[in-house]
Order: structure tokens, then sequence, then C-alpha cells
């Protein structure tokens, strides 16, 4: 199968360990073994036989249930425990490989498919279905064969207790294979499914935590209520709809293997009776079939979670199969110097499996160190533009120049590393400032962090904190002010200290006192770099060395803000507009 083929590349560094620990396991389930034959001697050879001198049963009874003592007493415990600890230790430690490398996925994953997915469903992947994966290495890769091993070596010893016994006790093997296989097939689809509807109700209920303020504002709590109901409604009609044929395939199965010990204790019964069968063999074989059916049972169980976890495996690898969007070429350059020219010719896009241009031939030629605006009204396509600079999308048509090389022609992230971005809405994660701010570059020193936070106009307010620089900020930052949170932002892109700029509305949602901070540090950043900014307020931009006006994807209108309004254009209108406002 495929997908557990894929699965096993994971596996095979600690096969060794695997190994060692089914060893392990074949003692642990080797030593129940002896106790029926332990007891068929007792029976035969020493209870029944009428030769042996009372004091010489005793004095063998004594040894043979001291060894046994010992055996299960001193022995299995340490060996059980190895057992459960190196099959937990290689299962944890494979989880951990493959967690690390789709964390490493979802980094490369581009822009696009994020906002097609849900982040709790994309989470429901990495934490639910991959610990599911687990029971597959220590059900399927140890208990299993243990099981099974079990079940060779307790037939080896039956046979040679009795062949005709042995034969009967195995009678029913066929027809619980067949029940398997008829099981089994259907319930892997279900448990997909109900998998499926459990990422569902895991990507509806991160988003409603994220947005609990929006509910409270506008009163839905009981809209909502009825929301994850649905969808709660939905995974439990899943999750019943599994149950039943679990349960059918359990009712079945157990059936099977009850019928084979009852069969055994009739003809065996029958074996005494007229041929003389001895009573130990025959005890020996009754407990036997414990020995022999219950590895069967428990593989039962082996067969649900193995199906549970192969369902899990195959969603886990439909996600490490989503291509990405953004790759480097196999000769892409690494970007080690940027002097900051930058040339969008004809460039043209649009997202996918849509008709309709987001971007319309963008013609722009803009100089190293030059500061350029870009405004319109909502929906244009500013973003989108600035956007492609990082290479967060590709463009459909034409190409992007970074002094003179086509950006797709670059190692992507060197180029990343060469480009500071301050959003309307930067994240800030859950951590210290100072680790936020760290971001920029996670091997400053404390002093270098300092001196960015200073620059960003942020110093001064991170010290009216109460931890200072090691106050957590909480999820998204939501401890600090719109204003706050921008300074952290601008603080880290200081201690980046890149050559291009992209400034994306970054006052447009801030109040007039945070704006004039914020204003004063990006002049400050932008000082002798490449910069782009996407602006709301056109007051803020007027010092811009070029404006660009965007409209319905195309460029309208370029020149610097007293050529613009001396020609009474678009630019000239949205800017009346907002001086009147």
């Amino acid at each position: 199968m495929k997908t557990i083929r894929r699965y096993m590349v994971f596996v095979k560094p600690y096969r060794k360990q695997i190994i060692g620990t089914i060893v392990i396991g074949l003692l642990k389930f080797g030593i129940p073994l002896l106790f029926p034959l332990a007891m068929m001697y007792i029976i035969d050879d020493i209870l029944l036989n009428e030769t042996m001198a009372q004091e010489e049963q005793y004095r063998q009874i004594y040894w043979i249930i001291g060894g046994m003592a010992l055996l299960f007493i001193v022995l299995r415990p340490p060996i059980e425990y190895y057992r459960q600890y190196f099959a937990q230790w290689i299962g944890n430690k494979i989880l951990y490989d493959i967690r690390g490398n789709l964390f490493t996925h979802i980094q490369k994953l581009s822009l696009r498919f994020y906002s097609n997915r849900k982040v709790g469903e994309i989470i429901s992947r990495v934490i639910h279905d991959v610990e599911q994966t687990k029971n597959f290495v220590i059900t399927g890769l140890m208990n299993v064969w243990l099981d099974l091993a079990t079940i060779v070596i307790a037939i080896i010893i039956m046979l040679n207790l009795n062949v005709w016994l042995t034969l009967v006790a195995i009678s029913m093997f066929p027809f619980y294979g067949f029940s398997i296989k008829y099981f089994y097939q259907h319930l892997r689809k279900l448990t997909r499914v109900r998998s499926q509807a459990l990422a569902d109700v895991q990507g509806h209920l991160h988003e409603r935590v994220q947005g609990m303020n929006v509910i409270r504002s506008f009163a839905n709590e009981d809209y909502e209520q009825e929301q994850f109901s649905d969808r709660n409604s939905t995974f439990l009609a899943k999750a019943l709809d599994h149950t039943k044929w679990n349960a059918k395939t359990f009712a079945v199965v157990n059936t099977v293997t009850d019928i084979a010990p009852l069969l055994v204790l009739f003809v065996a019964s029958i074996f005494v009776l007229k041929n003389g069968l001895e009573i130990g063999v025959m005890s020996a074989f009754v407990l036997y079939m414990e020995r022999l059916y219950g590895p069967l049972r428990r593989l039962v169980n082996s067969s649900t979670t193995l199906t549970q976890s192969i369902a899990s495996m195959d969603r886990v690898f439909e996600f490490i199969d989503e291509k990405y969007d953004i790759t480097d070429k196999k000769d892409a350059k690494m970007v080690t110097q940027v002097d900051g020219k930058v040339t969008f010719d004809r460039v043209s896009f649009t997202y996918e499996n849509e008709d309709n241009l987001i971007l319309n031939d963008i013609r722009l030629d803009i100089p190293a160190g030059q500061t350029v605006a870009l405004v319109g009204m909502s929906g244009g396509g500013k973003s989108t533009l600035v956007s492609l600079l990082p290479r967060f999308y590709d463009v459909t048509a034409g190409r992007i120049l970074l002094d003179g090389t086509d950006i797709r022609d670059l190692n992507v992230r060197s180029l990343r590393d060469h480009i500071g971005m301050v959003l309307q809405d930067n994240i800030l994660f859950s951590d210290s400032i100072k680790s936020n701010i760290k971001i920029g570059n996670p091997q400053a020193t404390d002093k270098e962090v300092v001196e960015a936070a200073k620059a960003a106009n942020a110093h001064d307010f991170i010290m009216q904190l109460e931890k200072g620089y090691d106050t957590e900020v909480g999820e998204r930052g939501v401890k600090l002010s719109g204003g706050q949170k921008q300074r952290v932002a601008i603080a880290r892109v200081f201690l980046k200290n890149p050559p291009l700029l992209v400034f994306d509305e970054a006052t447009s949602a801030l109040d007039l006192e945070s704006e004039h901070y914020i204003q004063e540090a990006l002049e400050k950043l932008a000082h002798n770099r490449t910069t782009f900014i996407v602006a709301h307020r056109l007051s803020t931009i007027t010092g811009a060395d070029q404006i660009v006006v965007i409209e319905e994807g195309r460029v309208k209108e370029q020149g610097t803000h007293a050529e613009l309004m001396k020609r009474q254009g678009s630019y000239y209108k949205l800017y009346s507009v907002q001086e009147m406002d």
C-alpha cells in the first residue's frame, strides 16, 4: 500500500529499536505460554500419578510454582516496563519527525493556499491526524507481530500436544479472515469522513475563538451557537456512522472467535471419553484457546486501530502533497547585495481560478533609493502589487526586475532577507516584546533590540510597562494598542535593516498621535532605501519621489504630488476630497 510505504520512510531510522522492542515483547508474551504446560504437568504427572509419593508430589509442586512465580513476579515486570517504554519512545520520536517535516512544509506553502484553508483544519492535520498515526507504529509494527508470533508459538505447542484438537482450534481462522477483509474496507472510508468532519469543527471553533470580540459586539451568541451546533451535529452523525460499523465488526468477529473454544471443549471432551485423552492435556488445550484467540481478538482491535491510523496517514500525506506555488529554480541566484532598482515590466496578475485580472499591464521604473507611494480606491490592486515583490505570489504575466534580474531567477529566501514589510495589521506572536522585535534578526543582541526600538519610537512606551522588554504581548499582540503594535513591528524592520521597504497602509487605522510617532519612524526607516508605500491618507505621502495612482488594476496617473495636483486628475480629486473631510 502506497500510504504505508511512504510512512515507512519516517519509521526506517528506528528499525533497530523496533526489532529490539519486538524481541523484548516476545519474552513478555512468551512467558504466559508456559503456564498451560505447567498446569498439564501438575495434573497428569503429579496429581494423577498414583505411583508418586505424596512428599515428592509436594516437592515438585513447590518447585514448579516457585519457578513460575519467579518468572511472573521478578522477570516479567521489567520486561513489560521496557517494552512499553521503548514502544512509546519510538512512536513519539516518529511523530516528532513527522511534525517537524510538516512545519517545514507549512512554511513553504504559498499565501494562496492559506487564503483557501481554515487554520483550525491545518492544525487538526498536524496535531490530531499525526497523533493517530502513532498507533500504526505501536500496534502495526509491534503489537500485531507480537500477537502473530504468540499465535504461531501457541499452535506449534498445541500441535505437539494433539494434532486433531489443533485443527479444530484453528478451524475458524478462515471465517475470521473473511470478516476482517469485509468490514475494514468500509471502516477506513468512514474513518476519513469522520476525521474531516472533526477538522471542520476545529476550523470553525478556531475562527470563532479568534473573533469572540466580534460575536460579543453584535450580540450574536445564539446565532453562533446554532452554527457551531450544525457542525458539531454533522461530526456526531459521522462519528455514529463509524461507531455503528465498528460495533457490527466486533459483534461478528467476536462471535467467530467465541465459537472456536466451544468446539475445542466439545471435541476434547469426546476424546477424553473415547480415546483416553489425558485430563491435563485437555485442560492445557482449553487454556491455550485463550492464548490463541486472545491475541486474535486483539488483532480485531488492532485492525480497527490500524484502519483509523491509515485513514489519518491518508490525510497527512494529502496535506504533504500540497504543491508549492513559489519554488526556486535549480540555478536560482542568491541575493547578496541589493542596490534597490525595481522595475515592473508589463506585470499582470490574477488569483487562481479567476478570470478577471487584479493587475493589468503594470509598467513602473523605480530608481534605487526612491520612495514610491501607491494610492487609489480600495480594491484597485495596490496591496496585491507590493505582495508580488517578495514573491508571496508570482506574476501571471510580465516580470518584476530587481537590479535588472527577474526576481523569479533569485533564491526566494535570500530575496525576502532584503525586504522589510510593515503592514496595516502586523501579527505579533504570544511572546515577549523583545522576542517579537528579534524576529527581524534572531541573532541580535539586547543592545541592538533597544536601539531598534528607540529608532521606531517604541522604547519609551516599552519601558513604562511593568516588565519592560520582557512583557508578554498576548495572542496577536492583544495586550498592546494598535499604535504600540505598529511601533514594535517597525522596530523589527529596523533590526532587519533591509535595502527594500514595503509599508502597506501602516498608519491607516491609527489615531493622530500614534500616526505621528509612526510616520516619524517610517521616514527615518525609509532614508536611503527603495520604499513602497500603500497609503490611504494622502497627506502622509506628499513628499514621495513618485506617486502612482492605481485604478482597477491599471496605472492611471504617475508623478510627484505637485505634478499630479497640477493635472487635476484622479489624484487631485482624491486629495481634494480628503482635505475637505
